[in-house]
Parts: C-alpha cells; structure tokens; sequence
C-alpha cells in the first residue's frame, strides 16, 4: 500500500491510499478518482513528505487511518461524513447504474420526482450537469445494494 497527497485542477487537496504507484496511474488515467470536495476527476500527485517507520521496535506503531474499522470515525469530519452517509441511505432511494437515466427522467417530467442516489461514469455526470439536470457528487461511492 502507498499513500499519495492529492490535488484537483481546483487546488482542493486530500491524502489516498492505493495498493501500488501503478494503480494509481491506471485508475487516474480511466478518470475513477474524483475530488471529494468538488467531484473534478483532473487529480495530480501533490509535494508529500515520505512516511519512514521506526527504526526501533520499542517504538510504538502508529495505526494508519485506512487500517481502522470503518464502523468507528476517528474524529469530527470522519463522523460527519458517517451521518451524512446515513442520512442519504435513509433519505433516498439507491437507483445504482440507472441514476443519469433516472435524473434525466425526472428532470424532464417523465418520471414522479423523488430524492435519489446512485452511480455514473464521469461522461455521463458531466452531460447530466451540461443538459442542466441537478445533480451533485457525493463525497464517498454508494453502498452496493444486493437484491
């Protein structure tokens, strides 16, 4: 696992884990890292200062944020994004990969409007955002719901 320090086209920064340097490059390429203040998928590697363990086995181990259980928040933003989380799965309904055909239906009447989540590929966000449809990213992917 390696830790990169991130930054958007926006200049928003946020820190991410990736199982080697090459994954990173592959899914930056395919565009599947987005900002989690803005959604911009133009993500670059930012100046980080390398993590080097102790040198001492005496030293005690700092745990890594991504090695905690998810279930826990290890402080206020980490709740907050917990709440948020559960307010969008009580709040609305999961429509998975049909979400841009769903929004589209609703925007233009089709379809009785309601507050819905889901996933879509950044192309099909954008041309959401272009034709004018509301939509926002969220700051964490959905859930997978199983039937």
């Amino acid at each position: 696992m390696i830790k990169f320090s991130l930054k958007c086209t926006q200049d928003h920064r946020f820190d991410s884990w990736f199982q080697s340097a090459e994954a990173y490059d592959k899914l930056v390429g395919r565009g599947l890292i987005a900002c989690a203040v803005c959604g911009d998928t133009g993500i670059a590697k930012s100046i980080m200062a390398p993590n080097v363990r102790p040198g001492s086995a005496d030293t005690p181990r700092r745990v890594p944020s991504a090695a905690r259980p998810l279930s826990t928040p290890s402080g206020p933003a980490e709740a907050a994004m917990a709440e948020l989380r559960r307010r969008i799965d009580a709040n609305s309904e999961y429509v998975g990969t049909e979400f841009a055909a769903q929004a589209r239906g609703m925007h233009a009447g089709g379809a009785p409007a309601r507050s819905i989540h889901g996933e879509a590929r950044p192309a099909e966000a954008r041309k959401l955002m272009e034709e004018g449809v509301p939509i926002l990213p969220l700051p964490f992917r959905p859930a997978r719901k199983v039937n």
